[in-house]
């Protein structure tokens, strides 16, 4: 396949520019649902993708409610449909009618950390209960672990994608530095035969001040939890002087983002509600990468 999955197959400098220029210009923001949400994306031009997230430290009414707002200001929400933080089927399908109503029939479902969950265990379960219903919507994805999870063996892991593979029309990679593992972990679910598209998951331009605020406001119960969880990240951005760009990471996955075999969807961004910073970075990357 590419770079980082095991080929020593190459493409021409101009084509991997036109694909990371592809990429960059129409990235998914990912917002968490805090009160300077909207300012964030106040100067995104109008049909951008932004994903909300759902935490533990909030509802899931607040992620709704912020997906509706972006979507009446102009940008393409994706809201978060947590399965641990939704009851049972009565409130998911009041979930359900309240996007729909909004013009949204869109979701990225995943498990979730709440500690106390409804109905559903799962981002299976939940994804399988709105088959149920007839209620999926039209654009779904699903989380993937090229790293593993911290808390989920990874054959579980896999035998759950294979099983969300039918259900949803994209998967989203995990935050992760190392591009080799990226594209192993691709190239392997390909060689299974899951052919789902894939956005490739990386981080926008983050502080790490900031950054450890932010996760500790949003479910983490403390920073040195988020340290240990998120070392590789963390370490980078030490590295980096404290402030990390992901120019570097993404030019090691142009060849991935390139090979047709790979099937890249797109990026989605990490952006830790940091939006301005981030939308700059990418338009300078996207006029590098067009040259």
């Amino acid at each position: 396949m590419a770079r980082g999955s095991g080929s020593a197959s190459a493409l021409d400098a101009g084509t991997e520019s036109a694909a990371l220029a592809r990429v960059l210009s129409d990235p998914t923001f990912e917002l968490i649902p805090l009160k300077n949400a909207l300012e964030q994306t106040s100067r995104m031009p109008t049909g951008r993708t932004v994903s909300v997230t759902a935490s533990p430290g909030k509802t899931i009414e607040a992620t709704v409610e912020l997906a509706i707002e972006l979507e009446g200001a102009g940008l393409r929400a994706i809201p978060h449909l947590s399965a641990r933080m939704i009851r049972d089927r009565a409130h998911l399908a009041t979930i359900l009618d309240r996007l729909a109503d909004a013009g949204i029939d869109r979701a990225f479902v995943v498990g979730g950390d709440a500690d106390e969950p409804g109905e559903f265990l799962d981002g299976l379960s939940l994804l399988r209960a709105m088959a149920d219903l007839g209620r999926l919507p039209s654009d779904l994805g699903c989380p993937s672990y090229p790293q593993g999870h911290p808390d989920i063996p990874d054959d579980v892991l896999l035998q759950a994608l294979h099983d969300k593979a039918e259900l949803v029309q994209y998967m989203t990679t995990q935050l992760c530095f190392d591009p080799k593992a990226i594209g192993a972990f691709i190239a392997a679910r390909r060689a299974e035969g899951i052919t789902l598209p894939v956005k490739l998951g990386i981080p926008g331009v983050a502080e790490i001040p900031k950054l450890l605020s932010i996760s500790a406001r949003t479910g983490v119960k403390d920073a040195s939890r988020f340290v240990l969880k998120n070392a590789r990240f963390v370490g980078a951005l030490l590295r980096s002087g404290g402030i990390y760009r992901p120019t570097q990471l993404l030019r090691r996955l142009a060849l991935l983002i390139a090979d047709p075999a790979a099937n890249v969807l797109g990026l989605h961004v990490y952006t830790f509600n940091n939006v301005p910073a981030t939308e700059a970075w990418r338009r300078d990357a996207e006029a590098a990468a067009i040259g």
